[in-house]
């Protein structure tokens, strides 16, 4: 097991709080720790155990995964099934919630087109027919409206 790294994860935690637009008190509040606590994990005081990084991720809407990680509790993984790209989403200090969600509900809907699944994150995406036209036989139809049945 690799050793923690607080400072780094302070850090990380900290500019996840601040992409989040939540005040230390407030994310203290949501993950049910102290505010002294968190403001202690973020300057690299405290070493937080795994349940309590659990709490933190759920409160930041994060991978639990990507703070121990981060702490060095799991040594960082590029796993074929999407995990890394996911997580690099979730982690980006610069895309916003509403962003993050819609780029792994694309991500997900091109994994499962090209048949390779994964989690039900997106809702279920509508499987592609190879019955009807296809774009090259009426290029202007769907564009109409973005829907499928736009004239």
């Amino acid at each position: 097991m690799a050793s923690l790294n607080v400072g780094n994860l302070g850090e990380f935690l900290r500019e996840q709080r601040r992409t989040a637009q939540l005040s230390l008190r407030q994310l203290a509040d949501a993950a049910g720790v102290s505010n002294p606590y968190l403001s202690q994990i973020e300057r690299g005081l405290r070493k937080p155990s795994a349940e309590i990084l659990q709490q933190l991720a759920k409160a930041l809407r994060i991978s639990a995964e990507t703070l121990y990680v981060q702490a060095g509790i799991l040594d960082e993984r590029r796993a074929p099934d999407g995990t890394g790209v996911q997580t690099a989403i979730l982690t980006d200090p610069s895309l916003t919630e509403r962003q993050k969600q819609v780029l792994l509900q694309i991500y997900e809907s091109f994994r499962k087109e090209n048949g390779l699944g994964g989690s039900d994150a997106t809702g279920g995406t509508a499987q592609r027919s190879d019955d009807g036209p296809t774009d090259g036989d009426r290029p202007h139809e769907a564009q109409a409206d973005g829907g499928p049945h736009a004239t």
